[in-house]
């Protein structure tokens, strides 16, 4: 059979190195990196672990050295593309737009405009987001309309949509992949799961935006990266899928069971805050066509992976009490 070769985009985002660490559990997988900063350790970056000689990484950028990337690819000729690349926070996209803009939709843009001519593609995989949707009412399938509300928002909808005009005009072959809230061990200790228990295991209280009644989807990252495997290997070409839990959770709950799990009091370590501007109600997206067409659904309880979070937080305090616990923006 050979080896299956693999791109990832984005290798170093939490999404990206989740999926690197599911392909690797296979060795008949050849995967090729892709990030345009330099490996972090293995803190962030779970296959590290495995020094696996079955995966290779370069360090280019998406913005800076399209040439580079595609030179890159023609070189690995991968069968696969699964590309997590992009500028992903929402309240920062407001401060400079343009530079998600160029990301998230320009760049997008010139990598597969190159790929649509590739003829070792079988399968390119796009990692979107359902909050092209704007705020969700009632449940909401992968036929609805899109609505951004945010600047993020908006320039993920302009990537999506230049996505199908290639599969309408060229047949490119995009399987597209919008998961709900992604959460666990090894995420950006300044997204709220791992800064909750950081917050906790340093005394500090957690501001709640709106009072933290804002529902969010949150699902294990491994369960997300198992239906994006599904996707890559039976997905239908031009289809959108859907990742996303049972039912949605409000960001004060999850607070609560994660001071529960820690011991601590949610009263005392909790105050509620102004909400953040552009902030959606809710996403509950219904993830029924992944159910269905390629047998995925979540495995892991939510109160097992915030026990993860929990202790990946104790047992790496050393290191992770050295990181910062505000985003920083880099173009």
């Amino acid at each position: 059979m050979g080896q299956r070769r693999i791109a990832v985009i984005g290798s170093n985002s939490f999404s990206g190195s989740d999926f690197i660490d599911l392909l690797l559990e296979d060795p008949g997988n050849d995967v090729l990196g892709i990030s345009r900063s330099p490996e972090k350790s293995a803190l962030f970056l779970p296959y590290k672990r495995r020094n696996s000689p079955n995966f290779s990484f370069r360090q280019l950028d998406l913005n800076r050295d399209m040439p580079a990337i595609i030179g890159t690819l023609d070189e690995f000729e991968p069968e696969y593309v699964v590309n997590f690349a992009a500028q992903s926070e929402v309240a920062p996209s407001w401060a400079s737009p343009e530079q998600w803009f160029e990301t998230n939709a320009v760049a997008l843009a010139r990598l597969c405009n190159a790929l649509k001519d590739r003829k070792y593609l079988r399968r390119y995989v796009h990692i979107s987001s359902p909050e092209v949707y704007g705020t969700c009412v009632g449940t909401v399938r992968e036929d609805a309309p899109m609505n951004p509300s945010t600047p993020y928002a908006a320039s993920k909808a302009a990537g999506d949509l230049f996505l199908f005009t290639l599969v309408k005009n060229f047949q490119f072959p995009l399987v597209m992949i919008r998961s709900t809230n992604v959460y666990g061990a090894h995420q950006q200790v300044w997204k709220i799961i791992p800064r909750t228990a950081i917050y906790l295991k340093l005394g500090k209280t957690i501001e709640l935006h709106g009072g933290g009644r804002a529902v969010k989807s949150y699902i294990h990252i491994r369960d997300i990266s198992r239906g994006e495997l599904a996707a890559m290997e039976d997905g239908c070409p031009g289809s959108i899928y859907h990742l996303s839990p049972d039912h949605g959770y409000a960001v004060r709950d999850v607070v609560r069971i994660m001071c529960d799990l820690m011991g601590q009091s949610f009263e005392a370590s909790t105050v509620d805050v102004e909400e953040r501007l552009g902030q959606d109600a809710a996403y509950v997206i219904d993830s029924s066509r992944a159910r269905n067409e390629l047998g995925w659904r979540p495995q892991v309880a939510i109160e097992k992976g915030l026990a993860e979070v929990a202790d990946w937080v104790t047992s790496s305090w050393e290191d992770i009490r050295m990181e910062s616990l505000e985003y920083v923006h880099k173009h």
